[in-house]
């Protein structure tokens, strides 16, 4: 931390001048880059940063070793370098149909509020290792996102709570259940009139059948439900419009033309996977003709969707609903009053919108996103209707909720039951609603009243600290379940190992409330379905569930509602625009921690996030016109204030965002989540209200003067003037379809340091990524990591530049500060035929395989560091402390066991995955056979939700990988060195409108 004066300040009306004066297509990554600071320009050119042999800052030091949890390493921080000793223990009775080093898939589900998504679990000798998803499932299609990829760490956390606890004391479970019976038969001698359950969202039939046996036995108790990041506007929209709680569903491979209202749709919500499959396959030119489709995205905060865009318009979120509004009396819809504070450019924007959503009747659609009020949600809904877009890219069914409610007013009326004293008993059931709850909803006051304080939970979090009894929470990988998908399809959720800390369910306590003590979670899942599945054979039909991973038939059938006649009536007054010269503050879940529940999880605490690239931490976004009014730089300490509430955060300069708006991430600030989650970042949830739970007015925002240390990886790596990304616009592609070959230079052959040119008789690995698919997810870059064994260094090496993911997303902006187009580049080891890093190598440690492979010998390496100075894309990780964390035993369970665990003082990058290529090797040597096309799916190519990412033999000419590369669009970056890479990318192509781009 130092003051502000010491550090030079970005003049953003000479940027603008820069960039106006500036011809031609031009990318930068950051506003450093584009002023060429001294700082940028010292950091990029430092290969290795000062101190590489040595720490600098003590403090970091003394942060870095308190923080092992998750992810970091306590041994040979001192400089002992030696891989401790490692015991082989062979098995005294071999189990049956277990082979060592083979591993086994099972089908199951993970939930993220409530909702299902199908995987499968890999799982070396009863250990899970890695979660895939499963290409039956409608959730998944056999691809994940980044939160699911990292849920197999949190089973592994060694953070987790291991027994129950009493006011803090180590108690025995039946000692638990001894405490609880008498609490109950008080209150069934009441009907339960002092009971409350809390859950999350639920969409398990077996939780929901408990819960209402159990309301059935005791009629006045209550169940309440609260989520953080719940879908209460899309549910009060629903009901305003509709007049029923539905489920919305999109159909996207059907949409010519896409609105997104605010909407993250391609990365964030229940759907969102098969979403961004069905976008992306619309977005390839060629594979649907000249079909493409066209995306309008008006949103406060740049997104992942937004990036995507054809057309995107920074708005802030107060004035989505005014846009709405605008669009749907374009469309006709006279009723709906105007909406106020948009300016002429911003009406235009929508009458453009308008019309070719008209013109695409019933080939059109209108998202809105869950951060918007039940007003924008009822629009969404209407303009659908009148679109002709319900029944084709819009389906409605019913909730898959059992019991649906408005979370926010649940929670409400559970903390005015405990603030009157009505509350005798309360069961916390998962969750972490002291943290979570908004900042005028005094829970953990209200929560003092009770009697009977019970939270069952991952962890020994804010809540726990405030209740009476705490049991460990099973993590669903260790677990029985149920739970439903967005599209209401049902999976049973099966363990794959037994439980690590004897963790229980909430299936389990609520039948223990019920009298059921002895009742395990499986006899209670099983007693859901009994009946239910198979007809008179259920024994059959229950295995093939477990066997496939979801229960046929259970998919909520499509519902024909109509629009309230009076739904225009029922619209809240459109809102006045905002007065006094405040800010706008807005609130959204975090792409990496979520609301705060994955907070210890060292993977995604340093997951680099998608448009900022900030790891670590969340900071205040802003717009760069935003910052300098308020004097503000990235980086900077601000005071943020609203209603009276005080929170001080860093400030980040995002291009971009909506113009007098701030955006702050939930889910950091944790002071209970781990040695990991524990201080990083700030409370966001200290600002939140029930009334503005995603956004609010009046906020102000004051610089204090001081500096701070953010870990951000956008400036680690440049293009410096190089076209790495490439696209063009349709009508471009149509007549060039090679447009990315017009971009630099053709390599000269005869300009090698290599004698010949290298024949590959046999196989030839290669890799194509189509960026016009790519959304910049971050699932890639997850995968990678739990497939390859990579450890986490924690901020302060972040800062550093010493980051060890194998896989980077590069983000790149084009055109102005206000607005610019965005572009999305995942970028890992090219394995070069002609590879600069070998020639260089000292000790043949990165040597090239007769496949194409560059390889990398671990034993070999003596850390010299010379093929990482030689690389030209900069995707060789170096290990300059022991990074793994060798002694934390629940951590040596999640390793993969087909991939080495590198120590201190080596370099490593992308493999191709070598050890799946030669597992599909052995199987079809087995066989007899050549190794099939597809058959070897790379960590990312199979986690890729749009399969961007198409991995396989080049040398077969009748293989996608093959085909992809005959492309015009396909391309190699920094080929004019001359290094002939096995990576290449296909360009990506947009759809502007050409009305839009006239105006």
């Amino acid at each position: 931390m130092s003051d502000m004066s010491d550090t030079p300040r970005l003049d953003m009306e000479r940027l603008r001048r820069s960039l106006a004066g500036r011809t031609g297509t031009s990318y930068w990554r950051s506003l450093e880059e584009l002023a060429g600071t001294p700082e940028f320009r010292e950091f990029l050119h430092r290969e290795f940063p000062a101190g590489a042999a040595e720490w600098d800052d003590p403090a970091g030091r003394r942060q870095f070793l308190k923080i092992m949890g998750a992810s970091l390493a306590l041994a040979g921080l001192a400089g002992c370098t030696r891989q401790p000793a490692e015991a082989i223990v062979p098995y005294v009775r071999q189990p049956e149909e277990v082979v060592p080093g083979k591993p086994l898939y099972y089908a199951t589900a993970l939930t993220l509020g409530g909702h299902a998504t199908g995987v499968l679990v890999e799982s070396h000798l009863g250990r899970p290792t890695k979660i895939e998803g499963n290409p039956e499932h409608p959730a998944s299609l056999g691809a994940t996102d980044a939160l699911t990829q990292a849920a197999v760490l949190n089973l592994y956390d060694p953070d987790r709570a291991q027994t129950v606890t009493r006011l803090g004391e180590i108690q025995p479970y039946g000692e638990f259940l001894a405490a609880l019976k008498p609490a109950m038969d008080a209150q069934r001698l009441k009907g339960g009139a002092g009971l409350r359950v809390l859950t999350g969202n639920v969409t398990s039939p077996t939780v929901a059948r408990l819960m209402r046996a159990l309301l059935a036995e005791m009629p006045q108790a209550r169940w309440h439900q609260y989520e953080p990041a719940g879908l209460d506007s899309a549910r009060a929209g629903a009901r305003l419009a509709l007049g029923r709680d539905v489920t919305v569903r999109h159909d996207l491979s059907r949409a010519d033309v896409i609105l997104a209202l605010d909407a993250d749709f391609l990365t964030t919500g229940p759907g969102s996977i098969p979403a961004a499959r069905a976008f992306a396959a619309r977005r390839r030119p060629g594979a649907h003709g000249d079909q493409m489709n066209r995306l309008y995205a008006a949103e406060s905060t740049p997104t992942n969707t937004g990036g995507m865009a054809d057309h995107r318009l920074p708005l802030a979120a107060s004035k989505v609903e005014a846009l709405a509004r605008e669009v749907a009396r374009a469309l006709g819809l006279s009723q709906v009053a105007a909406g106020a504070g948009l300016d002429e450019a911003q009406r235009r924007w929508a009458g453009i919108v308008a019309r070719d959503l008209a013109a695409h009747r019933g080939a059109s659609l209108v998202v809105a996103g869950d951060g918007q009020p039940p007003a924008v949600h009822a629009l969404a809904h209407a303009l659908n209707r009148t679109l002709g877009n319900v029944g084709r890219t819009v389906v409605l069914s019913d909730p898959v909720e059992p019991e649906p409610v408005l979370h926010a007013q649940s929670l409400g009326e559970l903390v005015a039951d405990m603030q009157a004293g009505a509350v005798d008993a309360l069961l916390i059931l998962g969750g972490n609603p002291v943290y979570t709850a908004p900042a005028d909803v005094d829970f953990a006051g209200a929560m003092a009243k009770v009697a009977l304080r019970v939270h069952l939970g991952h962890t020994f979090d804010e809540t726990t600290a405030l209740c009476h009894w705490h049991v460990p929470e099973a993590h669903e990988l260790e677990s029985w379940g149920d739970a439903r998908a967005f599209d209401g399809t049902a999976s049973v959720i099966q363990p794959l190992i037994a439980p690590l800390y004897d963790g229980r369910t909430t299936h389990e306590i609520l039948a223990a409330a019920a009298g059921r003590t002895n009742a395990s979670a499986h006899e209670l899942v099983r007693e859901t379905w009994q009946g239910r599945l198979g007809g008179g054979d259920f024994e059959t039909a229950w295995k093939r569930a477990l066997h496939d991973g979801l229960i046929p038939g259970t998919a909520s059938p499509p519902l024909d509602v109509p629009l309230r006649p009076d739904w225009a009536a029922r619209l809240p007054a459109p809102a006045a625009e905002a007065k006094g010269g405040g800010l706008e503050l807005i609130l959204a879940p975090d792409p990496a921690v979520h609301d705060g529940r994955f907070a210890n999880n060292g993977w995604l605490q340093e997951l680099p996030k998608p448009l900022t690239r900030l790891t670590w931490e969340n900071a205040a976004l802003m717009a760069p016109a935003t910052a300098a009014r308020l004097g503000i730089a990235s980086r900077d300490e601000v005071e943020l204030e609203l209603d009276g509430r005080k929170l001080l955060a860093p400030a980040w300069v995002l291009p971009g965002h909506a113009p007098d708006a701030v955006t702050l991430h939930l889910g950091y600030g944790r002071t209970r989540a781990g040695r990991v989650g524990n201080g990083a970042g700030v409370n966001a949830y200290a600002l939140r209200t029930s009334s503005g739970s995603w956004f609010a007015a009046g906020l102000t925002v004051r610089p204090t003067g001081r500096r701070l240390t953010l870990a951000c990886t956008q400036d680690h790596h440049s293009m410096e003037g190089r076209h790495l990304v490439r696209h063009a616009d349709l009508e471009t592609y149509r007549h060039e379809p090679d447009f990315a070959h017009h971009v630099g230079h053709d390599p000269k052959p005869e300009m090698s340091l290599f004698p010949k040119a290298f024949e590959y008789p046999g196989h030839a690995w290669g890799m194509a990524i189509d960026l016009a698919a790519c959304t910049g997810c971050n699932a890639c870059v997850v995968a990678c990591q739990a497939e390859n064994n990579i450890p986490v260094v924690g901020k302060e090496q972040v800062a550093g530049g010493r980051e060890m993911h194998w896989i980077r997303i590069d983000r790149y902006f084009e055109g102005g500060l206000d607005n610019p187009s965005l572009h999305q580049q995942p970028v890992m080891c090219m394995h070069c035929e002609n590879a600069p890093c070998e020639i260089v190598c000292p000790v043949g440690a990165t040597v090239h395989s007769s496949e194409g492979l560059n390889d990398m010998v671990y034993n070999r390496c003596v850390g010299t560091r010379y093929c990482s100075n030689n690389c030209p894309y900069k995707v060789r990780r170096f290990n300059f402390f022991l990074y793994q964390d060798w002694n934390t035993e629940p951590l040596k369970l999640q390793r993969n066991p087909d991939v080495t665990v590198r120590s201190r003082g080596v370099m490593e990058k992308c493999t191709y995955c070598v050890q799946r290529i030669n597992g599909a090797r052995i199987e079809a040597r087995k066989e007899d056979r050549p190794i099939r096309d597809g058959e070897i799916l790379t960590a990312c190519q199979q986690s890729c939700p749009t399969g961007a990412i198409v991995f396989g033999d080049i040398n077969d000419k009748g293989s996608k990988v093959a085909a992809l590369k005959a492309d015009p669009r396909n391309y190699g970056i920094l080929t004019e060195l001359n290094t002939l890479p096995r990576t290449t990318y296909l360009a990506s192509v947009r759809n502007p409108n050409p009305e839009m781009e006239e105006a």
